[in-house]
């Protein structure tokens, strides 16, 4: 009998990866839940099980009593405590082993799913993890049975069990799957800068690497594409751009845009933000689709960037002449001054403020008020002079509908009748007699013989 109990012991603390001494605890907290059940509650009771020979001994008040005598009310108490209790120590044991693995891959296979439920239930062997829709890869299709790979996300109790909450769609899944299709990544060779997603759609990934030895981009690719190749697959497809980072925010925000050429930029270190310049020609790719290459390309390098023209470029310029030529005593080449600080349109004035502009530009601060004042005072009629363009833009253009609508009307009263040779040559029946458009002609009688 005590042999056997050391072989259940085993195999429990093995099936549930708990620990054996905690099962041996619960066995005795079971039995002396069954002594107090069967002499009271107000008895003494102590009962331990030697670890090495599993002898099991129960003592009610210092002295050796048969738990064997307790009866079948007692038992079924121990059975109860000792389930309850197990099934804690397993709980705290998924907790503890999920709660390590956090922000890690793991594999599971799909025990539910439904396009109507919200969530994919993903079994993981010992306990289940789920799939919320908001963490998704948009537009992927999920079958019961399907093996999958999801980043744990979030590992918390609820109630008497553990819920973990899995995601295909956060950025670290994917600096994730680097690491393990990538071993230049899992060494610490290459590393990982920075990285933007909108999942689905496209990621880019800014690399580096410590050993000059090793092309970062080129190790991530793999051999004919073959590493970049299982992580697109894992992803249904995702478009991943692989960008070289740069200590320069300048070159680095140059290979962001990528593939689009850039023709120069201006940066405001006090705006945080970049004007990039490009060409007409290169402006949508620039962009890209709904705007999503400069959007991850400006959530890669923490920068703001605004994507403008020369053309565009030329007019803010304009402003900024027409302001600053209102001051006497400026720097020589004080506007080109002012777009190497980062400002590029008039506003960029206001924002900035006074000290940063007298600093860098190393101009009196009294000369910084002034510009910003006016600055001020020209945005103001520049706006008043566009709102009363529009205006007279809208009034003209409604003068000319009534004065259309004029001539049509009398056109229509007293125009000549159209000839019958002009009416045939605009209607809607093709020369085989086929009607195209509009009603079916009317049959004429036969002539007479």
């Amino acid at each position: 009998m005590n042999q056997e109990l050391l072989r259940i012991v085993d195999s429990i603390a093995r099936d549930k990866n708990i620990e054996k001494d905690s099962v041996f605890l619960d066995i005795e907290a079971a039995l002396m839940s069954a002594a107090k059940k069967f002499y009271g509650e107000t008895d003494d009771v102590l009962c331990t099980i030697d670890r090495m020979s599993g002898q099991i001994e129960v003592r009610k008040n210092g002295i050796l009593i048969e738990y064997r005598e307790f009866g079948r009310i007692a038992a079924q108490t121990a059975k109860q405590v000792l389930i309850q209790k197990l099934r804690e120590d397993e709980r705290g044991s998924i907790m503890e082993e999920y709660s390590d693995r956090k922000g890690q891959i793991i594999s599971g296979t799909i025990s539910a799913a439904d396009e109507k439920s919200p969530v994919v239930t993903v079994n993981l062997g010992r306990c289940e993890g789920f799939l919320p829709r908001s963490e998704q890869i948009p537009g992927e299709k999920y079958e019961v049975g399907q093996r999958i790979r999801a980043l744990v996300l979030e590992v918390r109790a609820a109630g008497n069990h553990v819920k973990i909450v899995l995601s295909r769609s956060h950025p670290d899944f994917i600096r994730r799957l680097f690491e393990i299709e990538v071993p230049e990544v899992q060494e610490k060779i290459i590393e990982v800068k920075s990285l933007a997603r909108e999942a689905g759609y496209r990621t880019k990934i800014a690399v580096s690497s410590i050993d000059s030895k090793v092309d970062c981009i080129g190790a991530c690719v793999g051999v004919r594409g073959s590493r970049i190749k299982n992580i697109v697959d894992e992803l249904s497809g995702e478009r991943i751009d692989i960008v070289r980072w740069n200590e320069s925010s300048q070159m680095f925000i140059v290979n962001a845009l990528k593939p689009a050429e850039i023709a120069n930029i201006f940066r405001s270190y006090e705006l945080e933000r970049a004007v990039v310049i490009v060409e007409d020609s290169k402006l949508s790719l620039a962009i890209g689709k709904r705007g999503q290459n400069v959007r991850l390309a400006a959530k890669l390098t923490g920068w703001e960037l605004s994507i403008c023209t020369p053309e565009e470029l030329e007019v803010h310029r304009n402003d900024l002449v027409a302001i600053t030529s209102q001051m006497e005593n400026l720097p020589e080449h004080f506007v080109d001054r002012l777009l190497e600080f980062g400002i590029v349109q008039a506003e960029d004035i206001e924002q900035v403020g006074a000290a940063p502009i007298a600093k860098t530009l190393d101009i009196p601060m009294e000369k910084a008020q002034q510009l910003i004042e006016l600055t001020q005072t020209y945005l103001v009629t520049k706006a008043e002079m566009q709102a009363q363009k529009r205006a007279a833009d809208k009034a003209a253009h409604a003068a000319g509908e009534l004065d259309n609508a004029g001539e049509s009307d009398t056109a229509i009263a007293d125009g000549p009748a159209e000839p019958e040779a002009a009416v045939a040559a605009t209607s809607d029946v093709d020369p085989a007699g086929a009607v195209i458009g509009g009603e079916l002609p009317e049959p004429q009688e036969p002539a007479p013989a």
